[in-house]
């Protein structure tokens, strides 16, 4: 398997998943359709799936297209199946969702919304965080609590430390900022946003990034407890 990064409208990614044994391919949060279309039609690629972290429309606005061009099936939360459109494949916490050589296990992670989920390609190590998870960030809490934000992050902290995550915008950068305003001496962190005004400049995705570099340098995933969490939260809210 691998992964190609598809930026779509101003700051999302979308992500296909492709198999080349077979030239099929699953596309992560599909902002749009056109980008993924053209990509998928220049490499003559089959999409059979279209997955779905969560139903805010810049992760869903390009499923209905999909489908019609493709036949594609849509997959998502069970819990979220009257906020994802052409929903065909209802998953719940701890499934582990497989078809053709597609293997994820299915996490719940409530917080930014009530349904929110992950896809972790465990084979591959990878997961798909949308919104939940950002590099050197976390989502906003819109629809959550910021105890089940917490315990969201904590279940992703818990992955192998070299899984690559692939999230939902290219907010790293941004998210630096803030990080190390609250985190002035961490080295590691120092070093990544060196790294980062290279990439952005060389029009490079900051993106993946791995858990163990997250630990390192993400303020969020350094919260050791729900209190210090729900602080910097709220300061990141009025960043």
């Amino acid at each position: 398997m691998r992964v190609e990064i598809i930026p779509c409208l101003q700051d999302n990614y979308s992500y296909l998943i492709i198999d080349d044994s077979n030239n099929s391919a699953c596309v992560v949060d599909p902002s749009e359709a056109s980008p993924i279309i053209n990509f998928l039609e220049n490499k003559s690629i089959n999409l059979k799936y279209i997955l779905n972290t969560h139903h805010h429309f810049d992760h869903i606005g390009g499923n209905k297209d999909l489908k019609k061009k493709f036949g594609s099936s849509v997959v998502g939360f069970k819990k979220d199946s009257n906020r994802i459109p052409g929903i065909d494949i209802l998953l719940e916490d701890n499934q582990i969702w497989e078809a053709e050589n597609f293997k994820a296990k299915i996490i719940h992670v409530p917080g930014h919304t009530s349904g929110h989920i992950c896809f972790h390609f465990f084979q591959e190590k990878l997961v798909f965080t949308g919104d939940t998870l950002f590099s050197l960030g976390c989502g906003r809490i819109f629809e959550g609590t910021y105890e089940e934000m917490f315990d969201s992050l904590n279940k992703i902290k818990s992955l192998p430390e070299e899984t690559k995550i692939y999230c939902g915008h290219e907010y790293t950068l941004n998210n630096s900022k803030f990080c190390i305003r609250h985190d002035s001496k961490n080295l590691n962190l120092k070093k990544k946003i060196e790294s980062l005004k290279k990439q952005i400049e060389d029009g490079i995705p900051t993106i993946p990034s791995t858990i163990k570099n997250e630990l390192e340098c993400n303020i969020f995933l350094r919260a050791n407890n729900l209190e210090s969490f729900s602080k910097l939260r709220d300061l990141k809210d009025n960043f």
